[in-house]
């Protein structure tokens, strides 16, 4: 907009510049050649002169003809000059007429004075002393005139025509011409700020039908890239900008159609999982039941039946295991799990879970006492136990739990010693069914424990993350507030 106004003012003052110095240059010629041409046939009208060498009298009499009493004059004869006429004072106050360098220009008075020889310009005389017609502008103090300076000749008969050693000096006030000009000037000035103001009205329609669509094809794609998909945008028109308009509802519109599929296809898959594991639980339970007998009698079992019989027993575990993860992980997918908060001590919740499997002499604690924290402490316990127990298969001792608050969050950090988890691992711990090496693809663990640990972490609006130590060994952090949030309306 601010190019687009600069734009006008420069074109609109160039134009108005160039009319107005292109009407000045013609009024100002107009104006010099009826001069000059006056001047020329006043002058015929004083051949033959009565006298060859006229004395300041004669000299008078020919500037008042040429001059015609409404222009100062001027006569040279060699070293005489005409009389100035007799008269009062100019109408300037304060300035009589024979003034050295202040002329009387025309007034409608009888004040005729006479041009004062010292005001001509040396360059003009030198030209008319040549024998040449010439004139010049000249600007004065009470405005601009032109000065047209002649010499008169003498012809004879059929021969050249020879100087005859008078020269005269007209000059006549552009006054009027001047202030024609000032008129075309401010005339000029007038429509070009006109011109100016009426196409700063109509770049302003002109941009307000231009940025508008494009100010609101702008907000749309940001509602669109939050995530409302059934933003649309007013067609209006059949240009370009329309067009914009239908390819971005046209885009919209099937962006929408994909996502609503993907979604029906993800929600479909949560379901299938949901309903499998579902499904799998009830034989499962028999399954164990009947591994729990033969891991009793596994021992009195012949060898290969023995092993057999353990190799069973302990592939059931990991399938249930396997179910009770692909359940959890559908609870968190379908946004039914949920928090049963308790205000519990946090070291001490720490110390029971290492107790109940059994770690508390491998497992190094730095746990101060008094920190309090509402917490669900089953999801709690899960993520502790996943934390340490990887550390204790996949790390080397010593492994350790550290506990540090302030007052509004509590910080659980969970190390081992070993070499840590490789540059490319780092980035996908938490994915889904991922293992960092493929010669654990068949361990006890489901590849689902981790995720589910930080989904945990962040149904508490806290987070899981992990990095290496700089002196090795990985280290899983666990953020949790001190006072979560509870959508059932517990504390916050």
């Amino acid at each position: 907009m601010l190019a687009f106004a600069l734009l006008c003012v420069v074109t609109a003052a160039a134009v108005a510049g160039a009319a107005y110095v292109q009407a000045r240059n013609a009024i100002l010629e107009r104006a010099q050649d009826a001069a000059v041409q006056t001047v020329r046939s006043r002058l015929q009208a004083l051949f033959p002169l009565r006298n060859p060498a006229p004395g300041p009298a004669e000299l008078a009499e020919i500037a008042h003809t040429v001059s015609d009493g409404n222009d100062d004059a001027v006569a040279f004869y060699y070293e005489t000059r005409s009389l100035t006429a007799p008269g009062p004072p100019c109408l300037r106050p304060g300035v009589p007429c024979l003034t050295p360098g202040v002329p009387c220009l025309p007034s409608g008075r009888p004040c005729r004075p006479g041009l004062d020889p010292e005001t001509i310009p040396k360059e003009l005389r030198r030209k008319v002393a040549g024998g040449d017609m010439a004139w010049q502008r000249v600007v004065w103090p009470d405005g601009p005139h032109l000065i047209i300076g002649t010499p008169m000749l003498i012809v004879e008969g059929d021969r050249p025509a020879r100087a005859s050693g008078i020269e005269v000096y007209v000059a006549h006030s552009l006054a009027p011409e001047q202030r024609s000009i000032d008129r075309l000037a401010a005339f000029a000035w007038l429509t070009g700020g006109a011109s100016l103001a009426f196409a700063v009205v109509l770049a302003m329609l002109a941009t307000r039908g231009v940025l508008g669509p494009v100010r609101e094809l702008g907000r749309a794609a940001r509602l669109l890239g939050q995530g409302e998909l059934r933003t649309r945008i007013a067609v209006r028109g059949s240009d370009e900008l329309a067009d914009v308009a239908r390819t971005f509802n046209d885009t919209a519109a099937e962006l929408e159609r994909h996502v609503e599929q993907l979604r029906e296809m993800e929600a479909d898959a949560r379901r299938f999982v949901a309903d499998v594991s579902h499904e799998l639980r009830t034989p499962l339970a028999a399954l164990a039941a009947v591994a729990d007998v033969l891991d009793e009698e596994a021992a009195r079992l012949p060898e290969p039946a023995g092993r057999a019989a353990r190799l069973v027993s302990q592939e059931t575990l990991n399938l249930t295991g396997l179910v009770n993860d692909l359940i959890e992980i559908s609870r968190f997918d379908s946004g039914v799990a949920a928090l049963a908060l308790n205000e519990v001590d946090v070291a001490e919740l720490v110390r029971a879970t290492l107790r109940a499997r059994g770690w508390p002499e491998q497992v190094h604690t730095e746990l101060p006492p008094a920190v309090t924290a509402w917490l669900d402490p089953r999801r709690v316990d899960v993520i502790l136990a996943n934390l340490v127990g990887n550390a204790l298969r996949h790390g080397e001792p010593p492994v350790s739990v550290r506990l540090s608050a302030d007052p509004h969050w509590i910080a659980l950090e969970v190390r081992d010693h070993g070499p840590g988890l490789g540059e490319a691992v780092l980035p996908h711990v938490f994915d889904r069914f991922y293992k960092a090496s493929a010669a654990r693809a068949r361990s006890e663990g489901s590849g689902l424990g981790l995720a589910i640990a930080r989904e945990n972490a962040r149904l508490h609006r806290g987070d899981l993350t992990v990095a290496n130590a700089p002196d090795g060994g990985a280290v899983f952090t666990l953020r949790l507030p001190r006072r979560a949030h509870d959508p059932d309306g517990g504390p916050e």
